[in-house]
């Protein structure tokens, strides 16, 4: 098995990436088995051994341990989202249990408990140097937030209660999966696609030869709820065709939704919280709901009353009462052409994909941070969409590769995320390796690939994942890259859509695809102040999402939700946002972030992360130095330092000061209005 499993062994090929040429999805099984048995073999050893617990035989050892598990995991879970198959997914059902049973024998051995908890009410006397004071912390923290201080009867039920939830969140998962692709909206006659763009076009009859759709155009559902496509389709039947698919999806999720809210009120009760909620932000820079509250209410009733301003301007162009959901965004651009003289479509022609990722993200990088980007077509990655670049510093030093895999296909779940498949560490010698999925649908052969404006910040905000993960410069893997906390992890990348519009860098990729003439200036001023229109809409769509997680994890344990669609309905009215003509990003039967993702109760994070990022723009702006001295020392102080230090005490390192909410309010223009 040793020789025929890749999975067992390290691998050989530069930067260790995963040898996929050799890796087949009958090897995932044995390997998760494999991965699993050693740790507790490894954990055995560790718990079990006689000599008294020392920060190196107990938590560097816990370190080193399991690296065939994780090995496979980082493999397995990205090929899930990013490529999955029948087979995939049958595996994952059957792993993502037994996982949880395996965190648990882990995190519930009585002797190894017993040896963390001892040296971290000794680590005074340790001496330790302050990231390994910070690791310690971290596995107690862990250890104590998994149940370890628990009798062996509430131990039992913890068990049950996290087989349950894995269960569930992946049956949640795999039915979005699913029910996006059922629910794609199949157009007979390409006159019904009147208002999208020529390559739009051309990319829906692509996608519906793909689908086996022969002749027909495909429109694909994305994970969110208001179709890109309604801000240019001008038939009104079809944009409430998209927009009702869109909404309806996931309905046996409401129940499945419902369940694991119970599940994890429970479970934290169990732990001593009032609710999941309180479990979640007790970890997170936040500190605490009432901190999560107070600023989520500074927002949502300037919010509320920007988007009443702008339905109003929105009926006034439509010549109606009262403008639909489904024409939002369709009335939007008209009125952004109207005021400011701007269509958001006239750019797509300067936005050519392979120009904004080399010329725009890769050009940015090296501007600020001094590091270079060159492919490698010799290393091959896990689907033939997925383009493999090694990176460099500025004095040639290796720092990791880069995955860049951008277009949509049946396989991929929706969305755009950064994945891992190699973490940086320098206890066990790894450089990153990090992946980055869009989802942007693939033009006939030798048509050229044109981003929305969207599309690419998009694209500039999950390369700050990225950069992020590839700038990590610590010694130990938990604490690497993003394993920041869930309410910080959003702030690099938010902060790196800066130089999607830096003019430098702008200047530098947004040309026109045929002609080669740059982007005209007047159009960038346009397009930079239609932006402060359909703020209104943007945040209270998100607050709308951030507190349907909300409502569904401040649940105090024994409350019984009820059927979803009303629970959802209640809670969106009891907050203050409840407007039907903005739904919320995501409805509670699609929502994978919380119900499927790591983001239950922290879907609030990306605003509070938005915190961070505005003032961090401002100090880009206004510190004196060069864009290459400012990078220098957000790296160093920020990226670099990933979980191995408090995250505030980060932002402060290079900032000089807590960071204010101004702005943000600026930004979003709520600021008269707070």
């Amino acid at each position: 098995m040793t020789t025929s499993n890749p999975f067992l062994t390290a691998s050989t090929l530069p930067y260790d990436l995963p040898p996929f040429t050799d890796i087949r999805e009958e090897h995932y099984l044995p390997a998760f088995e494999a991965g699993m048995s050693e740790q507790l073999a490894e954990v055995a050893a560790i718990a079990g051994s006689p000599e008294p617990p020392t920060f190196e035989n107990t938590i560097e050892a816990l370190e080193r341990s399991g690296a065939v598990l994780r090995r496979v995991s980082l493999v397995f879970f990205n090929q899930s989202a990013a490529d999955t198959t029948p087979g995939v997914q049958e595996i994952e059902a059957a792993v993502t249990p037994r996982l949880a049973a395996h965190s648990d024998a882990v995190h519930l051995d009585p002797a190894l408990f017993a040896r963390v908890d001892a040296l971290h009410a000794q680590r005074a006397e340790l001496r330790l140097d302050a990231e390994s004071e910070r690791l310690l912390d971290r596995y107690h923290a862990r250890f104590v937030r998994s149940g370890a201080r628990l009798g062996a009867a509430e131990q039992d039920r913890l068990r049950e209660l996290n087989a349950e939830l894995a269960t569930a969140s992946t049956a949640f998962e795999q039915n979005v999966f699913a029910d996006t692709r059922a629910a794609a909206l199949i157009l007979d006659d390409a006159a019904e696609l009147a208002g999208l763009s020529a390559d739009a076009v051309a990319a829906a009859a692509e996608n519906g030869r793909a689908l086996g759709h022969d002749g027909k155009h495909v429109i694909s559902l994305k994970n969110f709820s208001n179709q890109s496509e309604l801000a240019s389709l001008d038939d009104p039947t079809v944009r409430r065709r998209l927009l009702a698919a869109s909404l309806a999806r996931g309905g046996a999720n409401g129940e499945i939704a419902a369940r694991m809210a119970v599940l994890r009120a429970e479970r934290a009760a169990l732990l001593g919280f009032a609710s999941h909620a309180a479990y979640e932000v007790a970890d997170q820079t936040a500190g605490s709901t009432a901190a999560v509250e107070e600023m989520l209410g500074r927002l949502v009733g300037p919010a509320v009353a920007n988007a009443r301003r702008e339905a109003e301007a929105l009926a006034a162009e439509a010549g109606v009462d009262r403008i639909e959901a489904a024409d939002w965004q369709f009335w939007s651009e008209k009125v952004r052409r109207a005021r400011f003289d701007f269509d958001g479509s006239v750019m797509r022609p300067y936005l050519e994909l392979e120009s904004v990722l080399r010329d725009g993200a890769f050009f940015a990088a090296g501007q600020v941070y001094g590091v270079g980007f060159t492919e490698r077509p010799d290393l091959v990655a896990y689907h033939p969409d997925a383009r493999v670049f090694e990176v460099t510093d500025a004095d040639g030093a290796a720092i990791g590769l880069f995955v860049g895999d951008y277009h949509a296909r049946e396989s991929k779940r929706g969305g755009a995320w950064m994945n891992e498949l190699v973490s940086q560490s320098h206890l066990l010698g790894q450089l990153p390796v990090v992946v980055n999925n869009l989802n942007i649908a693939k033009p006939p052969a030798g048509d050229p690939v044109l981003l929305t404006w969207d599309e690419t910040t998009t694209l500039f905000h999950e390369f700050g994942h990225a950069l992020h993960g590839l700038f990590s410069d610590v010694r130990y893997p938990m604490l690497a890259g993003t394993e920041v906390p869930r309410d910080f992890v959003e702030y690099p990348s938010q902060v790196n859509e800066m130089w999607a519009d830096w003019p430098l860098v702008l200047g530098n990729y947004a040309r026109h695809h045929v002609t080669g003439e740059p982007m005209p200036a007047e159009l960038v001023a346009r397009m930079k102040a239609a932006e402060t229109f359909g703020e209104g809409f943007r945040t209270v769509e998100y607050l709308a999402a951030t507190l349907l997680d909300w409502a569904w994890h401040t649940l105090p344990a024994g409350a019984e939700p009820g059927d979803a669609e009303a629970f959802e309905a209640a809670a969106l009215e009891r907050y203050g946002v409840a407007l039907d003509e903005i739904p919320p990003r995501y409805r509670t039967g699609y929502f994978g972030h919380v119900f499927a993702g790591g983001y239950a109760a922290g879907y609030y994070g990306y605003i509070w992360s938005e915190v961070l990022d505005a003032d961090t723009v401002e100090w880009f702006k206004e510190n004196g130095r060069t864009i290459r001295e400012s990078g220098e020392i957000f790296r160093r102080e920020l990226l670099a330092k990933g979980g191995s230090t408090d995250a505030m005490a980060a932002f402060a390192a290079f900032r000089g000061r807590a960071p204010e909410i101004s702005p943000l309010l600026a930004r979003r223009g709520l600021a008269a209005q707070a």
